[in-house]
């Protein structure tokens, strides 16, 4: 799924300066009043997480994370990676409180002055009532690659995870709807690989718990052809999600 990088605009010049606030408060009419997207357009100072936390709004929709002071948007990946997200994250709940550990699906971690929105997070401490956790706090985290960002999900990801320290990291690629599950393990600042398993074979890990699944049983049933065949998924009702 496409992602796009947000670098603010310049705030829109007011005719008498002295009148221009550059206070997050300010009430002037090109700015809003609350937490609001629009603020992507003027604020024109380098993001940080908790900056993303005061001024955009919590949403439902597509990711809104902050890496290296800039701010990331990203759509709603394909049915394939929200099915097989809901069904993981489900199973893997399970098996984590087993441990006493605390699993959530796209929950909002803090690193340093960075956001990021994993697919997966296991945690060693519960986040009731929490909006944010701190990086600390995480024993793996987890992304399920989406065709657009593969990049963002295979390399640039572990990469930031594992320079935190999260102890595991754990992949789930769907790529050509062939399911595939890699766990990680950090050893001496890098992710190496200790379980591994393809669609029609059992995927076992022992750590951080005891998990067991076939990665075939992650993705549901294959979209009837008349719709997969139209560009974009569009029906007779309308357009479906494109991804970029």
């Amino acid at each position: 799924m496409a992602q796009a990088a947000f670098a603010s605009e310049p705030a829109p010049q007011s005719p008498d300066p002295a009148s221009r606030s550059t206070e997050c408060g300010d009430q002037s009419p090109d700015r809003p009043t609350g937490p609001s997207f629009d603020v992507l357009r003027w604020h024109d100072e380098p993001w940080t997480a908790q900056l993303a936390l005061d001024l955009l709004p919590e949403t439902n929709g597509p990711k809104v994370e902050v890496l290296s002071g800039s701010v990331i948007v990203t759509p709603h990946a394909g049915y394939d990676h929200q099915n097989a997200e809901l069904d993981l994250a489900y199973l893997l709940k399970q098996a984590a409180r087993r441990e006493k550990l605390w699993l959530y699906a796209e929950a909002n971690i803090i690193s340093g002055a960075d956001l990021f929105i994993p697919d997966i997070v296991i945690l060693d401490v519960p986040g009731g009532g929490r909006t944010t956790m701190d990086i600390g706090h995480a024993v793996l985290l987890g992304e399920v690659v989406s065709p657009g960002n593969r990049r963002k999900d295979v390399i640039d990801r572990p990469r930031e995870y594992a320079a935190a320290g999260v102890p595991f990291f754990l992949r789930v690629d769907l790529r050509n709807r062939v399911s595939t599950i890699a766990l990680f393990e950090l050893t001496d600042g890098e992710y190496r690989p200790v379980a591994a398993a393809a669609a029609g074979t059992t995927f076992v890990m022992r750590q951080p718990f005891e998990f067991s699944i076939d990665p075939a049983d992650l993705l549901g049933e294959e979209a009837p052809v008349a719709e997969a065949d139209r560009p974009g998924g569009e029906t007779s009702g309308g357009k479906g999600d494109i991804e970029g």
